[in-house]
């Protein structure tokens, strides 16, 4: 029975590339910043991977419709994961400003 390629990328869809995010030193401020950054790259990456493949597939050039599925899927869920990170970290801001001091 042949292997599914694409299960095995899902993980590596919500984890922040080593190679294009520059890791902070610990206790370094910008961590998040970078963090963020990183996986914003990421997803742009993911969604023109994803645009390319789907042109490739109307334009009748793409031989498996499969990986342009998944790799429309990893962007779906990459785009959730920085939405909600991004929505966490507001509501964060918020509750810190409505604090008293």
């Amino acid at each position: 029975m042949a292997s599914i390629p694409g299960i095995e990328g899902i993980s590596s869809a919500l984890s922040l590339p080593s190679t294009s995010v520059a890791q902070p030193a610990a206790g370094d401020d910008s961590a998040f910043a970078t963090s963020v950054t990183g996986a914003i790259d990421e997803l742009r990456a993911l969604q023109s991977e994803s645009d390319t493949l789907k042109v490739a597939a109307v334009t009748g050039d793409l031989d498996d419709i499969h990986s342009a599925m998944i790799a429309s899927s990893r962007a779906a869920v990459t785009l959730e994961l920085v939405a909600a990170v991004r929505n966490k970290g507001v509501d964060a801001f918020n509750e810190i400003m409505r604090m008293q001091a």
